[in-house]
């Protein structure tokens, strides 16, 4: 079986991934290279593993998470059905199974999607594990943050803790924001979207998503 380490050691997903990263900080983007890779991977994993998904399918969607900013090669617009074909290609090549393969383009297809349907526990993990990434980490320049307010609201956030409730059937995103760089407000500005999606998502899991900012319970 390929798994995620073979995929990250690919020689191709470290050129695409690399150069993804390239183009957006050409338009002013925040970080979406080998970081932000990581931790959606690895959140990815984290919320159907301890949600007691097979290994397997934890691992799928760890690989999604991994592989799912890789189109952004061909530019933003439309990025995820491109990067969605990448991957296709890549996974083809290394020997996945079609049926995998399936498992893994679907969601990287449609994690941008604000009003579809979610169809898979892989989907719903990485369109949570994708959102939740917001940190000051993210941010290329500190000069920006001035003037952009992604920028602005990521260095803002100086703790970022995705909880995963065993013993009930909540999904809690609980940031730190210092509210001297950017003000909560301005946080849901340009992230409520995303939050709305993340609601989806946790639902298809069957469970409850809860954003809480400086200990206070927003959603």
């Amino acid at each position: 079986m390929v798994t995620l380490e073979d995929v990250k050691e690919n020689p191709k997903v470290k050129v695409y991934i690399e150069r993804s990263d390239r183009y957006l900080e050409g338009i002013g983007y925040t970080k979406h290279g080998f970081s932000h890779s990581n931790v959606v991977a690895r959140n990815a994993y984290r919320l159907l593993k301890e949600l007691g998904y097979p290994d397997r399918r934890a691992e799928l969607a760890s690989i999604a998470g991994y592989l799912h900013d890789i189109g952004n090669l061909l530019g933003r617009k439309d990025h995820c059905v491109a990067g969605a074909l990448i991957a296709k290609g890549i996974l083809e090549d290394m020997g996945m199974e079609d049926e995998e393969v399936c498992d893994i383009i679907g969601p990287i297809s449609t994690h941008e999607d604000e009003e579809g349907i979610i169809t898979s526990e892989i989907e719903a993990a990485l369109i949570i594990a994708d959102k939740v990434d917001v940190h000051r980490s993210r941010v290329r320049s500190k000069e920006d943050i001035a003037f952009d307010i992604h920028d602005r609201v990521n260095y803002a956030v100086t703790e970022s803790i995705l909880e995963i409730g065993s013993h009930n059937n909540d999904i809690t995103l609980k940031l730190e924001v210092d509210t001297s760089i950017s003000q909560v407000m301005e946080y849901f500005e340009i992230f409520l979207t995303r939050m709305v999606m993340c609601r989806r998502a946790a639902s298809f899991l069957g469970r409850t998503f809860h954003l809480i900012i400086n200990k206070a319970k927003l959603l």
